[in-house]
């Protein structure tokens, strides 16, 4: 029986290592250098990730261009969850909570990453290259995928996800 129960759990393993979970991820200019290491740390996890945003930190992608192409690839549901990175992550979040459907959270902590999900399920994290050091979002990158919506709050779960509801409806 234990190899049976082994056995499930191996084929489990394996079907979920070959259908990768695609997240996107952009940046402007000032913030190449976290996005790329945040998304070289979610590539080692599994993640199949593609950028849309400036590659070099000596090209014009302004962030306003980079966050629109993000959202416009969520709502088409090209992937689930993304990233955004500039300066401060700020002007990345305040064009993509522009989108239907988008839930973006400007976040500046490992905690703040974790409860941008459990409380408002949030689908885009936007970091600060001038906040943040590689490792430390790498481990917000973490928290942010590995939480669900209601996690740990489940005695609120209804509270939650009806008022998931009326925020998205307050859109003009």
């Amino acid at each position: 029986m234990k190899k049976v129960v082994a056995g499930v759990a191996v084929a489990a393993a394996c079907m979920c290592a070959s259908a990768k979970e695609t997240i996107l991820v952009a940046a402007d200019p000032f913030a190449v250098g976290l996005k790329k290491a945040v998304a070289a740390h979610l590539e080692k996890r599994g993640f199949e990730v593609k950028d849309l945003g400036a590659t070099d930190a000596n090209k014009d992608k302004p962030y306003f261009e980079s966050a629109v192409e993000v959202c416009r690839a969520l709502q088409k549901g090209e992937a689930q969850r993304a990233f955004l990175f500039c300066g401060t992550g700020m002007g990345m979040n305040m064009i993509a909570n522009r989108f239907k459907g988008v839930r973006a959270a400007v976040v500046e902590s490992v905690f703040a990453a974790k409860m941008c999900r459990t409380i408002n399920d949030a689908n885009v994290c936007c970091m600060g290259q001038m906040i943040w050091g590689d490792m430390m979002a790498e481990a917000a990158a973490d928290a942010f995928l590995d939480t669900k919506f209601t996690q740990g709050l489940e005695p609120l779960a209804d509270f939650l996800k009806d008022a998931k509801v009326k925020v998205e409806a307050i859109r003009d």
